[in-house]
């Protein structure tokens, strides 16, 4: 009550940047935010459903770019209570194109898990199998279209030269810490991109039928990462594993957790009343599974 106008400020400033260290550890090391930008987790996810992400599950991490930039940081993580399971939805920061060495932009993508390290993973007129059993079916997955024949090849699909289409996959081993991979020039177009990342820049190339990794002839290749296969609940319409490839396991951020908020996000900010009438009272404080 004697505190003069000084000390008041003086004190709110404190309460300010108390509160503000305090969200920034939250948000660094137990609960991030992710807005949904596409419709491949329609229905389980919304597009305009704004998530709280379980980051300590997985193993917290510093932040990893400078925020609303593409600029990367170097970043620390702390040990994981667990590693991410087949049915988890997980957040992770896209890999890049299938070819692509990164991605151009740190962007953070929603997808259902489907195979972890070590699995084998085949996808049979749409219905998705490891290891030889059928992996049970999310509650609210969706088709649109009839399988395409296996005959019918796709040339986005990864791997690179595989002869698969999206609805006809596999066998393919996920490839776990320690796995060596025998190259030669006819399977080189499988690993290439996992190598030159596992780089970090380009180093695989053929010469005279053979291949060389930072201009040394190889026979095989050690893999240094944990790799994990994700998909789309909205199987005919997800750009996801079976197109741009694998996650590794320190791209991933974490589990999603929960919807906080959610409206229609075609609604420009500008038509302030419509975009408050559109919140989904009913999405608000949902789980997600």
């Amino acid at each position: 009550m004697n505190k003069t106008p000084k000390q008041k400020a003086i004190d709110f400033f404190k309460n300010l940047l108390f509160a503000a260290v305090a969200a920034l550890l939250i948000k660094s090391f137990l609960i991030e935010t992710s807005r949904v930008p596409t419709g491949s987790m329609e229905k389980t996810i919304l597009i305009g459903d704004f998530l709280f992400v379980n980051k300590f599950i997985y193993g917290s991490s510093s932040p990893r770019n400078i925020p609303f930039t593409n600029v990367a940081l170097p970043y620390f993580q702390l040990p994981a209570l667990a590693d991410p399971e087949k049915g988890d939805i997980v957040v992770f920061e896209y890999p890049g194109h299938r070819d692509e060495l990164f991605s151009n932009e740190i962007l953070n993508y929603v997808k259902r898990c489907v195979g972890t390290p070590g699995d084998t993973l085949e996808i049979r007129n749409k219905v998705v199998f490891v290891n030889g059993e059928e992996l049970p079916i999310p509650p609210k997955i969706q088709y649109h279209t009839r399988p395409i024949p296996a005959e019918i090849s796709d040339k986005r699909i990864f791997p690179r030269g595989s002869g698969w289409n999206q609805d006809n996959y596999g066998p393919y081993v996920i490839p776990k810490t320690g796995d060596v991979i025998e190259l030669n020039t006819e399977n080189i177009e499988w690993w290439r991109t996992i190598i030159d990342r596992e780089f970090g820049k380009r180093v695989v190339s053929t010469k005279d039928d053979k291949v060389l990794i930072n201009g040394q002839p190889v026979e095989s290749y050690t893999i240094q990462k944990d790799y994990y296969f994700m998909m789309g609940d909205n199987r005919d319409d997800s750009e996801d594993s079976r197109f741009w490839g694998l996650v590794p396991r320190d791209l991933i951020v974490g589990e999603a957790l929960m919807i906080y908020w959610s409206w229609n996000p075609n609604i420009p900010f500008t038509d302030i009343f419509n975009l408050l009438a559109s919140v989904r009272i009913g999405r608000i404080a949902k789980l997600v599974y």
